[in-house]
């Protein structure tokens, strides 16, 4: 049995956030674990067994964290052998062995998404925690190249693939009926391609296509470097392009299960979650032909267009016939099981 101390404060942050969740339950079955973070990001752990919780609501890259983490948390952390967090953030003043997590370096691979500053502080993070960790796990082969050639990593770095998150996994209670939408899941940022989406789509309204685009995010939100696709949409009529703001996962469930297709133009990723989840509710993806996804998703039954090049995406929103996807023995190809297991063996060597 192995004692871990695990940094839950992402929990709610996104694929951060569910990449621990998904992943606690299966660290519990055999070990004793502290879960670190709020009443709210524990609850749904402290039921299980061989769990010990410790309040801690210091942000995640703050100062307090770096310089001043409370000495009363350290005291519970130093009772366990080791401390494990999903990401990069790594506390102060930690003296077991540490395991943390790099999903992605896209601040550092990809230029504009913030200035000179910020893309330095967030490669001191990554080298921090390259430094301060036993093992790096990451979420790709992708990530691991870049990982280890863009900060020089000569640490270990193991992979720990993500997967469809349990909510989406079980069956829905009564029949989603399939609605004319295309659907758009991610945080709105640059690398995400949502410009390339935006143009194909509007591109394919003048042509015929009467489906409405949906985006999970918030219009007061969107983030592009691009001005004119901003004019554009501030002059595209809601009835078209729908922002449905912050969802629920139920909601979100019946978005994935509903849409006609869910397309992702990302430019970058670590991984790249939604087109997995909206495959595991039956509905097909149309995504960027970007080296993780073709990694990714090359198993399964995807379409590709072109990364960046809204003609091809219009052609391929026009002219693919999209079926509901089956996924069968592929729906266990990827799993939160094996990645604990993975992390956990890993673990278990330095014991």
């Amino acid at each position: 049995m192995l004692k871990i101390a695990i940094d839950c404060r992402m929990i709610g942050s996104g694929g951060i956030g569910s990449y621990i969740s998904e992943m606690i339950p299966y660290f519990l079955e055999k070990n004793e674990c502290l879960l670190m973070g709020t009443h709210e990001q524990c609850m749904p752990f402290l039921r299980l067994h061989n769990v010990e919780f410790c309040f801690c609501d210091v942000k995640p890259f703050s100062r307090k964290e770096l310089l001043n983490f409370p000495q009363d948390v350290l005291k519970k952390i130093h009772k366990y052998d080791f401390f494990f967090t999903p990401y990069c953030n790594i506390p102060s003043g930690i003296k077991i062995p540490v395991f943390s997590t790099i999903h992605d370096i896209v601040f550092l691979d990809v230029k504009g998404l913030t200035g000179f500053i910020g893309r330095m502080a967030r490669k001191w993070f990554y080298k921090r925690a390259v430094k301060k960790s036993c093992v790096i796990f990451t979420v790709s082969e992708f990530s691991r190249e870049r990982i280890i050639t863009k900060l020089k990593c000569r640490k270990p770095v193991e992979l720990t693939y993500n997967s469809a998150p349990a909510y989406l996994c079980t069956p829905p209670e009564e029949e989603t009926k399939k609605q004319d939408i295309i659907l758009f899941v991610g945080n709105i940022k640059k690398h995400k391609g949502l410009d390339t989406l935006v143009d194909a789509y509007l591109m394919a309204r003048e042509k015929g296509l009467t489906s409405k685009l949906v985006i999970v995010g918030n219009q007061d939100n969107f983030r592009t470097g691009d001005t004119e696709i901003s004019k554009r949409l501030s002059q595209t009529a809601p009835e078209l392009i729908e922002y449905t703001g912050k969802i629920s996962n139920d909601e979100l469930k019946k978005l994935y299960a509903s849409a006609r297709v869910l397309v992702q133009p990302s430019l970058y990723e670590g991984f790249g979650m939604p087109p997995l989840e909206a495959m595991t509710t039956g509905t097909p993806a149309l995504i960027s032909d970007i080296p993780v996804f073709r990694e990714i998703y090359e198993k399964f039954p995807v379409t590709f267009f072109h990364a960046g090049d809204s003609s091809d995406l219009c052609d391929k929103i026009l002219n693919t016939e999209f079926k509901n996807v089956e996924l069968g023995e592929l729906k266990d190809y990827y799993s939160y099981k094996r990645s604990a297991e993975l992390i956990l063996n890993t673990i278990e060597k330095y014991k």
